[in-house]
């Protein structure tokens, strides 16, 4: 049973629109605002920064918490220890060495499946969010260390274009470099083997994530995508700064 369970729990816990039910719960239909899209940044855009970091967060997790759950249920002898959900050793099915890519293969579909679920929800006629934070979250439970390197490449390519998109799908795109470069970390085992499920899930997400994208490409091209500007200060409070100088 523990070989497909954490793949559907991961799935369904994916496909709770965060989003939209943080903004129904303001009384308001995201679908109809912004850009239309459920995920963070658009509630954030819409709702303020307290909605659209509690969506961030939510988000995430749905991504991190099934991954983690399949990390330490499915595993195989020999695997390094990583994220350990403390009382869950007792249900892992552990299997030999000789499997260990079945092992790994489950891990990473059960994140792949948080992410599905999140982009192409049921509950929203299979359609959702970009997958970005829910991907984040799964990279956070599979490559804890990448994902520093991640968010500071992200924050970077932010401050350098003002644009979350051109941001995210930056990322994504790195990742299965990251995820090939660091195969020191959770990629190996004591022989030495590379974890070829790992970096063709990396590859999958960052084709996924480009396409899910594709309508911030066609704006980026034709000069219409929404900008992130820094904040400006108002004519009133220059005036206060002159007299104060």
């Amino acid at each position: 049973m523990q070989l497909w369970i954490c793949p559907l729990f991961a799935f369904l816990l994916g496909s709770i629109p965060f989003g939209l039910l943080i903004a129904k719960a303001r009384g308001i239909d995201i679908r109809k605002e912004g850009s239309g899209n459920i995920g963070a940044t658009n509630v954030l855009r819409v709702m303020g920064k307290k909605f659209g970091i509690a969506c961030l967060l939510l988000d995430a997790f749905k991504g991190a918490l099934p991954t983690l759950l399949a990390i330490n249920l499915i595993r195989f002898h020999g695997e390094p220890s990583g994220m350990v959900i403390f009382g869950l050793q007792a249900y892992a099915r552990v299997l030999p060495s000789d499997q260990q890519w079945i092992a790994q293969l489950l891990q990473v579909l059960t994140g792949l499946c948080a992410i599905l679920g999140h982009n192409y929800s049921p509950w929203v006629g299979f359609k959702g969010g970009k997958g970005i934070a829910t991907s984040a979250g799964v990279v956070v439970a599979l490559m804890p260390a990448a994902i520093v390197i991640l968010l500071l490449f992200w924050y970077l390519m932010f401050l350098i274009t003002r644009y979350v998109s051109v941001a995210s799908i930056a990322t994504v795109a790195i990742l299965p470099v990251v995820t090939a470069s660091g195969s020191w970390y959770h990629g190996r085992i004591q022989d030495g083997t590379w974890n070829k499920p790992l970096f063709a899930f990396s590859v999958v997400v960052a084709m996924l994530g480009i396409w899910k994208h594709r309508s911030n490409i066609q704006r980026l091209r034709a000069g219409t995508e929404n900008r992130f500007e820094r904040k400006r200060k108002t004519e009133a409070a220059k005036t206060e700064d002159r007299r104060q100088e």
